[in-house]
């Protein structure tokens, strides 16, 4: 929950103090509307498993099956109105069964307020496309089969929109390689644009995450005082 801090000066006491820490009224109402939206969707709606508010936004967790009915009843419901599609997005977990989240950010103009909606799916198992509740989603849906490889089932123009049609994988999968697969440069000879696949391939890998000044001994442009002291420590000097 937000705070709202005001410093006063106080002699003898520094220069600063905090005089005051007040909840900020308009964040805690909004907060509590959140909550309220929360626990009505838990208890009302079947297909939702998760309901919270997390860090001022409502946080929703529901099905495949049940995404085009909860999304509709979200937008055209008067208690809800959340009108606008703000964002679609993919989230790559590779160590569950469903591996991506598919998270639709949405806007409630009238009410002022936002919720997230989220599915699972996995490599086989297609999303319900939403381009027919807000027609700006196909660019999202499309962003997110070509970097992530969801399936959205419905959507007329399922195609790549940020790599090339002869892309292999899928970029922000967490097991992508890092060096992708190919490798597109200009041949001078042949006059033309050409690929190729990469010769070294680097796999997903773990990395030890250690400072570059840990473990370092002789830092950059040092290495003849490093030379000096290694010599004196064999000489015993």
């Amino acid at each position: 929950m937000a705070l709202c801090c005001s410093r006063k000066k106080f002699a003898g006491q520094g220069p600063f103090s905090v005089a005051d820490i007040s909840v900020n009224p308009m964040q805690a109402r909004l907060e509590g509307q959140l909550g309220s939206l929360a626990f009505t969707f838990l208890s009302t709606q079947p297909h939702v498993s998760y309901a919270a508010v997390e860090k001022g936004e409502l946080v929703v967790r529901t099905t495949r099956a049940h995404l085009l009915a909860f999304l509709t009843l979200l937008r055209d419901d008067p208690r809800y109105r959340f009108e606008q599609l703000m964002d679609l997005c993919g989230v790559d977990f590779p160590v569950r069964v469903e591996r991506f989240d598919v998270v639709y950010n949405l806007l409630s103009v009238t009410y002022n307020r936002r919720i997230r909606v989220v599915v699972s799916t996995d490599e086989y198992g297609a999303v319900p496309s939403v381009h027919q509740l807000w027609p700006c989603a196909t660019w999202w849906e499309r962003e997110c089969y070509d970097l992530f490889g969801v399936l959205f089932s419905g959507q007329p123009d399922l195609r790549r929109i940020l790599t090339d049609n002869g892309f292999e994988g899928h970029p922000l999968r967490k097991d992508f390689p890092l060096t992708g697969y190919e490798e597109v440069r200009y041949d001078v000879e042949r006059r033309q644009v050409v690929k190729e696949p990469v010769s070294l391939t680097q796999d997903f890998r773990d990395f030890d995450f250690v400072s570059p000044w840990e473990g370092m001994l002789t830092l950059p442009g040092d290495e003849k005082a490093h030379e000096v002291r290694q010599g004196m420590k064999r000489s015993g000097s």
